[in-house]
């Protein structure tokens, strides 16, 4: 074993006896560009409504719920899908996002939700991660298509407008803050001490 691993290591570093140097130089790029161009595809693959709807969970539960919103059919007909409200538009934010999301193929895997009686029974634990993590960034994923900036206020209800000049243009709150089940059905929420 010890001779398999010596002899190894040192193929791995020794200089190229048949390759030139800008032989590997120039397939170690194209290998990356490869690599590059294959994870930019998956990224963007599982970044589509067709991918989370895909699971017979989100198809069966919180799909319906968003089909019955705003966000999927209004006047101007402009449309959420759901990476637009769960996965940021950056980069940065949206890698960070797949490798937290990561966590959510085990309880695909072990069946978590996979009923609708399973899924009202973890409803509130799986609403209040998603709100704690739109808190998190300051609703950023809200931001991506509402900015404070080009809110019309004089267009709201006096009690939006206040609502908003008060906390959202303040930063004292953020659009989860007041804004929960804005495209999904709510929880039961009798034993959330701040919904009280």
């Amino acid at each position: 074993m010890k001779n398999f691993i010596k002899r190894h290591w040192t193929v791995l570093t020794t200089p190229s006896v048949h390759y030139s140097l800008a032989f590997l130089t120039v397939g170690g790029f194209i290998a990356g560009v490869i690599f590059w161009g294959g994870f930019n595809t998956a990224l963007e693959a599982t970044n589509t409504e067709q991918f989370c709807i895909g699971c017979h969970e989100m198809n069966d539960n919180v799909y319906q719920e968003l089909k019955t919103t705003i966000h999927y059919t209004n006047r101007s007909g402009v449309r959420a899908t759901c990476p637009d409200c769960h996965v940021p538009h950056e980069w940065t934010d949206k890698i960070a996002r797949k490798m937290q999301a990561s966590k959510e193929v085990w309880g695909k895997l072990f069946g978590t939700i996979s009923t609708r009686d399973k899924f009202l029974e973890k409803r509130l634990e799986l609403a209040q991660h998603e709100w704690a993590r739109l808190s998190a960034n300051n609703s950023l994923e809200c931001r991506n298509c509402h900015s404070a900036e080009s809110m019309d206020t004089t267009r709201q209800s006096p009690r939006a407008s206040e609502a908003h000049q008060k906390f959202l243009f303040t930063g004292e709150k953020t659009c989860i803050d007041c804004h929960k089940g804005i495209a999904h059905h709510l929880p039961d929420m009798s034993g959330v001490p701040e919904w009280q």
